[in-house]
């Protein structure tokens, strides 16, 4: 029988919040077209006056932001904090946007000899934004924000579970003042997400998502030549050096595994540590993750919520037992409780070696692989062996060492330095390798689906 219902479901109660019919053909042709409409009149208004729209955006996020909390913790699970946060940074975003858009995208004087030219940024049309579910709005408001600047269109699939989400951000949006449809959310199928990318109106694609889903999409718009930006998995590394301070990488490297219900493409996932301080490390991150409370997100006081749904949750344990079976060490949690949410507890393997899904796919839930490197080179040697390559970490005294080591010789888009985090609105987001291409935030992110056009006048 055909799903006719888009379905989100509070992963606490395991009760259903609502649901969504979704859309006919008819129906979502009508979204484009109000997206083409709309944007054929935002692509002429000025950089400073989009930046005016964007920045009231921003406004409202924090204006509406513990009624878009409550709603994201709702639907996915996420501990209420981290859902303030998470609007915190999108308005940051909008901050950002405003306040530098203009300036990145105006027009620059090129030298010519014997002629004067210019770069102009002219937008390209409708933007398509496919994306997850573990950052109902920052997924969302991270791709469009940067679009809408340009001066694009941009529509938005989002995933089930935060279906309520999207929609809630497209309202909020035009309450700020962008043209009504211009930012379109549509409810549909994979088939007919697929349909989209061939619309003659749809100009770019953008998708966060697992490595396999962004081979699909990419080889959809590959067929009919659009431009992707891809942000896909990851199994982020961090390194623990001889010489790092051990209590700030345990403590850092909990915190980082645990943000958001583990439920993060960049947060720390494998924790190579040299030999001089394996058994330390793995001794004090195990008593740590053992005293992690789970329970009600909208507590205070918990510190993990549950998984976002049942399937995510039974496809992380299966990865830990077979994880276990061919040789990893469970030191804390691994087991699957009892009543009702979908909950996880705090999981730590050690002894974390190849041939294991510990080692080499990505865990996205709260469970950390530790692994055994001899010295620092065979660590970053582990690290850069992974397919993938988003973010990543590096602990050390020696700021100058690791600063290099980042640099020079981490393969992967993005690297903290004694520290964790997840996104810098000034700072471009992306990975390599099968963690995908393009970048957000930043300069670079503003650029990323702009035409950037030459004009050559004649001297």
């Amino acid at each position: 029988m055909t799903q006719e219902h888009l379905t989100t479901i509070d992963p606490l109660t395991e009760e259903v919040i609502a649901t969504y019919p979704y859309m006919s053909d008819e129906e979502a042709g009508n979204v484009i077209e109000a997206s083409q409409k709309a944007f054929r009149d935002w692509r002429l208004r000025s950089l400073d006056d989009r930046a005016e729209v964007i920045a009231a955006i921003g406004a409202k996020l924090r204006e509406k932001k513990e009624e878009f909390a409550q709603l994201m913790t709702r639907e996915v699970g996420k501990l209420l904090k981290d859902s303030r946060d998470e609007v915190d940074l999108c308005a940051a975003i909008c901050d950002y946007t405003a306040s530098h858009g203009p300036e990145v995208l105006a027009d620059e004087e090129r030298e010519v000899d014997g002629a004067s030219a210019f770069v102009t940024h002219a937008p390209i049309g409708i933007v398509y934004g496919i994306q997850p579910w573990n950052f109902p709005a920052y997924q969302a408001v991270r791709y469009s924000i940067a679009s809408l600047m340009a001066g694009n269109g941009v529509l938005l699939k989002h995933a089930e579970n935060c279906t309520g989400s999207g929609a809630f951000l497209r309202d909020l949006y035009e309450e700020a003042g962008l043209p009504k449809g211009l930012f379109g959310v549509l409810f549909i199928t994979h088939d007919q997400s697929d349909a989209i990318i061939e619309h003659d109106l749809i100009r770019g694609v953008t998708m966060t998502g697992s490595d396999k889903a962004g081979r699909h999409i990419a080889a959809k718009a590959g067929e009919v030549v659009k431009k992707t930006v891809l942000e896909l998995g990851s199994n982020d590394a961090y390194l623990v050096l001889d010489d790092a301070d051990l209590d700030l990488a345990v403590k850092t490297c909990v915190a980082g595994r645990i943000y958001n219900n583990g439920q993060t493409c960049v947060n720390a996932k494998r924790f190579i540590v040299t030999e001089a301080n394996y058994d330390a490390f793995v001794k004090a991150y195990a008593e740590q993750f053992a005293a992690i409370e789970m329970g009600d997100p909208r507590d205070e006081n918990t510190q993990l919520g549950p998984m976002v749904s049942k399937s995510q949750r039974e496809k992380l344990h299966r990865q830990v037992e077979e994880s276990v079976a061919k040789g990893a060490r469970l030191v804390t949690g691994g087991e699957m409780p009892d009543g009702k949410g979908w909950f996880y507890p705090a999981t730590v393997l050690a002894d974390v070696a190849p041939g294991q899904p510990a080692y080499e796919d990505e865990l996205f839930g709260p469970a950390a692989s530790i692994i055994k490197a001899k010295d620092d080179e065979d660590a970053m040697r582990i690290a850069n062996g992974s397919r993938y390559g988003l973010g990543g970490g590096i602990f050390s005294k020696d700021v100058e060492k690791a600063r290099k080591l980042a640099a020079i010789h981490f393969d992967t888009g993005m690297v903290f330095i004694n520290s964790f985090d997840v996104a810098s609105p000034s700072l471009p987001f992306g990975g390599v390798k099968n963690s995908g291409y393009g970048r957000e935030h930043g300069p670079e992110g503003l650029k990323e689906f702009v035409n950037a056009k030459a004009i050559k006048i004649a001297g």
